[in-house]
């Protein structure tokens, strides 16, 4: 089935150039959530910048779902939430989180992207 995206191709300006692949949560692209949780892990390709955007609003069962979710260029998730743009030069292993009224990220020091598998093993 085809995803209905919030935003048209042609609403997709050049905010940003050069910073490769993302994933990003339908959440986000489809329902149109702002950006309130990202991290860079080790990319998975060459063109993979490492960035993961979450609305922080997708449970487990969701985020275990890979239709749940795209690759897009970091441009197309900047257009959905530009407030991503200031971090996107941040090094891997960066976590970031915007929690209840705040407007800012603010960096997170207690949660890596593999804690989730580490409870199951």
């Amino acid at each position: 089935m085809e995803k209905s995206y919030r935003l048209s191709e042609d609403q997709i300006r050049p905010l940003i150039r050069n910073y490769g692949g993302c994933i990003a949560t339908d959440t986000i692209t489809i329902d149109g959530f702002p950006v309130r949780f990202m991290y860079r892990e080790d990319p998975d390709n060459e063109f993979d910048s490492g960035w993961r955007f979450l609305s922080g609003f997708e449970s487990d069962d969701y985020m275990e779902d890979p239709e749940n979710s795209g690759i897009f260029d970091v441009n197309t998730i900047a257009n959905y939430d530009p407030s991503i743009i200031p971090l996107l030069d941040a090094p891997v292993g960066s976590v970031f989180e915007k929690t209840g009224q705040q407007e800012r990220f603010v960096a997170v020091t207690d949660w890596h992207p593999d804690d989730d598998d580490d409870e199951e093993d």
